[in-house]
């Protein structure tokens, strides 16, 4: 294992990888993939989702798969919130001795993607985002996620402009670590580049890429060179929109974690990830899910 990380990756397998999967995946698998993925030496875990459960049924268990994962000093546990009702959830957990430690609040910067994903419009998503920081106060750290930052299903082009306004207004609430949401694979390095140029000053970014066009890993690459040093992926490249959406042309899945840890550590740079445990990891997430995934690595090895 690395001792000194020159990068750091949230692993999304439990939260954006499996809000794809149509079927329910048991809370005692979900355990015991997070703790697989802290003991690699993840110190991001996307764990699962404050959604309503009868939009997405995945996230059904979220109070009981943090209230059966053990704190690891060093380590967070994200939880995804689209709304204060999301917020006041995660409140309820932490008074209850538990829960996530860190958590993420959404917009979209396109009004079409907004209404499909949540349901309402992009300024009553930033009133919903600024009651939430309220909520929240200083009990977790909070992430912004500035979904289809890149381009949008359904409006197709998106104004970079609208995205860093989007980013400056997080770290206006004091949200300073924004991801940048590449949701259906949209990005170029050269978009890439020209994106991260723009961003405010005081902003903490976040690399989540989508490899729907195959360019995902090339993208992580752009933003290294960029200055970013945070990325989100998921082992096999698995996840996208929820299972009861449909978007994004076919394959949406995220980077894959295990080529682009294979990729960073080739480049020499360090992600701290334990590499003898990367590919039983793997392997086990694909038994989790009963079939093979997308990583290249996987395949090649063993």
């Amino acid at each position: 294992m690395s001792t000194m990380a020159a990068v750091t990756l949230c692993e999304c397998f439990a939260r954006d990888g499996l809000q794809h999967e149509p079927a329910f995946v048991p809370t005692e698998v979900k355990r015991r993939l997070v703790e697989r993925f802290a003991a690699l030496g993840f110190s991001r875990i996307e764990a699962t989702s404050y959604s309503n459960p009868k939009v997405v049924p995945q996230f059904a268990d979220a109070s009981e798969l943090l209230r059966s994962l053990p704190r690891r000093e060093g380590t967070y546990y994200k939880a995804t919130c689209a709304n204060p009702k999301a917020v006041e959830r995660a409140l309820a957990d932490l008074g209850a001795g538990f829960g996530a430690n860190e958590i993420s609040l959404l917009v979209s910067a396109s009004e079409a993607h907004t209404q499909k994903n949540l349901n309402r419009t992009r300024a009553e998503q930033w009133a919903n985002v600024e009651a939430m920081v309220r909520l929240a106060g200083k009990r977790f750290r909070l992430v912004g996620t500035v979904s289809v930052a890149f381009g949008c299903p359904f409006e197709g082009k998106v104004d970079p402009g609208v995205v860093a306004e989007d980013v400056a207004r997080f770290v206006a609430l004091g949200v300073t670590h924004v991801a940048l949401g590449d949701t259906t694979g949209l990005a170029t390095p050269k978009a890439v580049k020209a994106m991260v140029a723009h961003l405010p000053a005081g902003a903490t970014p976040i690399a989540h890429f989508h490899d729907t066009r195959g360019t995902g890993l090339v993208n992580c690459v752009a933003a290294f060179e960029a200055g970013i040093r945070l990325f989100d992926s998921s082992f096999g490249g698995v996840g996208g929109h929820p299972a009861k959406l449909q978007y994004g042309e076919g394959h949406t899945g995220n980077v894959c974690t295990e080529d682009l840890v294979t990729l960073f550590e080739s480049m020499d740079v360090a992600t701290g990830i334990d590499l003898d445990g990367l590919l039983e990891t793997a392997r086990f997430c694909e038994a989790a899910l009963g079939r093979a995934l997308h990583g290249r690595v996987t395949r090649l090895v063993g």
